[in-house]
């Protein structure tokens, strides 16, 4: 019920604020209440991109891990995988960069009136001879052929300049 809702969300906020004990705690009592380990597990690979985020990319993989590891083997094995994961998620270092930046993103898709801005020609792939003479594919660098960073546009000309990670 009800129950299931507010312990998971006291596991995530004991995560979020770096509190390994609290963190476990929430976790056992999850897992002591016949919690499917599973779903713990789905939310864990959640939060490693949510909450944790690029200040420790390695986090998404201990989370898939975590999953993994309760699917291959189960109760009552798999609690000490999920405590693991746990516990690494409370010590682990904390940015909602990417959560942010991507949800500026899906709000720019939603107010955007009209018709979606056209892939830019030179960023199109041109498999036919046709849609070569049409110019797709035409002045794009090959990033990796250039010893220096290259300069070339990838956002459509409506979002020249926008930059989903500034405030």
């Amino acid at each position: 019920g009800e129950e299931q809702y507010n312990c998971i969300s006291a596991l995530h906020h004991s995560l979020r604020g770096s509190d390994e004990n609290a963190s476990l705690y929430w976790l056992g009592r999850m897992l002591e209440g016949g919690e499917d380990p599973l779903y713990v597990a789905r939310r864990l690979v959640r939060f490693a991109s949510e909450d944790i985020g690029l200040a420790d990319p390695l986090a998404l993989t201990q989370a898939v891990a975590a999953y993994q590891g309760c699917h291959f083997i189960g109760m009552p094995e798999c609690e000490v995988i999920l405590a693991q994961c746990v516990v690494y998620f409370a010590r682990a270092p904390k940015s909602i960069e990417v959560y942010r930046a991507y949800n500026k993103v899906k709000e720019c898709l939603r107010m955007h009136t009209g018709p979606l801005p056209p892939v830019p020609l030179h960023l199109r792939n041109a498999p036919t001879t046709l849609m070569e003479n049409l110019g797709y594919g035409k002045g794009c660098k090959y990033n990796p052929t250039y010893k220096e960073p290259v300069e070339q546009d990838y956002l459509p000309e409506e979002l020249k300049g926008t930059d989903f990670f500034k405030e």
